[in-house]
């Protein structure tokens, strides 16, 4: 099914297009390849929208909370706007003090992306990146898939470009099982990581280069905690105020699941698979936002699981890599795995 979804001076008619596997339905538009929708049943049959979304396609253009974007060049935080690509130093453009964030200015989520193929349980986005592209070198063509299987939505994300550059794209949406429209239900959710460690933040939310251990943390989510609210408290969390960390996956891979993320309140589950070395869990800090049908986001109202690289990685040699050889062509896969527990 193919809605408009809204004209845009920028952009031109927006769409709306829904991808069905019963008794799941996955919406998205083609502003962004933005996640708009994720309609599932919770524990009593009843339909619930557990994606935090707007609802017209101007909001997701002037939004800046990325709510269900496709973040890329390059995901999370860049030292000093600024990396090194072999013998140069590439330049990005300040947006978040003297450091890059999700790429900005410039980002994908406010781009019309065009619709490569259309059918009733898959969509695949593609966009042409040009040489220069928010500052990263190299042109080529981006591609985003979704694919609904029953329960499980799979995102890959591919890119091959004329020279090497920076590949790290994520997903930006912001889940909370409860539904969007029960926000003050998003805290209750229980979250499990399978990750042992963490990469500590020093000033501007850059990671020092270190890897710890969670154990004996906040952090340690490596057993089903809630997430909370009000973790500003935490002095581990208070420069941040609250979860905008990355976690080191124990075991990368599409056969183990990442991360969980279950609500007591419908019983709604979601489990996180990806080939990413790390996951950036969001807690939503910020969030003060007019969403679908006129609720209200506030703080905490949603929670993101953005599989990627670990953030400032090409500024810490050791760490893994998201470096793309000119001509090669990457994919990068991650598979959401919705469901209901009792």
């Amino acid at each position: 099914m193919v809605k408009k979804f809204g004209n845009l001076p920028t952009t031109g008619e927006t769409h709306l297009y829904t991808i069905y596997s019963d008794p799941y339905t996955a919406t998205f538009s083609d502003l962004g390849a933005t996640w708009v929708s994720f309609r599932m049943p919770d524990r009593t049959g009843k339909r619930t929208d557990v994606i935090l979304g707007y609802g017209t396609a101007r909001e997701y253009y002037r939004g800046d909370a990325f709510l269900g974007a496709v973040v890329g060049r390059n995901a999370n935080r860049m030292a000093g706007a600024t990396f090194p690509l072999g013998e140069r130093r590439v330049e990005l453009t300040p947006n978040e003090g003297e450091n890059n964030l999700h790429s900005g200015p410039d980002h994908w989520h406010r781009r019309l992306w065009t619709v490569e193929h259309y059918g009733e349980n898959t969509i695949t986005f593609g966009l042409d990146s040009p040489d220069g592209d928010q500052g990263f070198p190299g042109a080529g063509r981006v591609l985003v898939k979704y694919t609904l299987s029953g329960g499980s939505l799979t995102v890959s994300y591919q890119g091959c470009f004329d020279r090497d550059t920076l590949f790290n794209p994520t997903q930006h949406a912001y889940f909370n099982l409860a539904g969007h429209d029960h926000p003050e239900q998003a805290p209750a959710q229980y979250l499990t990581i399978a990750a042992s460690h963490y990469t500590p933040l020093g000033e501007g939310n850059i990671p020092t280069g270190e890897i710890l251990p969670v154990a004996g943390t906040v952090l340690d989510y490596t057993k089903p905690r809630r997430v909370g609210r009000n973790l500003e408290k935490e002095p581990l969390l208070r420069a941040q105020h609250g979860l905008d960390h990355n976690f080191v996956l124990d075991r990368p891979g599409l056969d183990v699941p990442a991360a969980k993320l279950v609500s007591p309140y419908t019983g709604c589950s979601l489990q996180v698979y990806t080939d990413c070395p790390g996951i950036q869990v969001y807690g939503g800090n910020f969030l003060r936002v007019s969403g679908k049908k006129q609720f209200y986001y506030d703080k905490n109202s949603g929670i993101c699981l953005e599989t990627q690289f670990f953030p400032n990685s090409p500024n810490v040699p050791h760490w893994p890599q998201c470096v793309v050889k000119a001509g090669q062509t990457v994919v990068r896969t991650t598979r959401f795995v919705f469901g209901v527990e009792e």
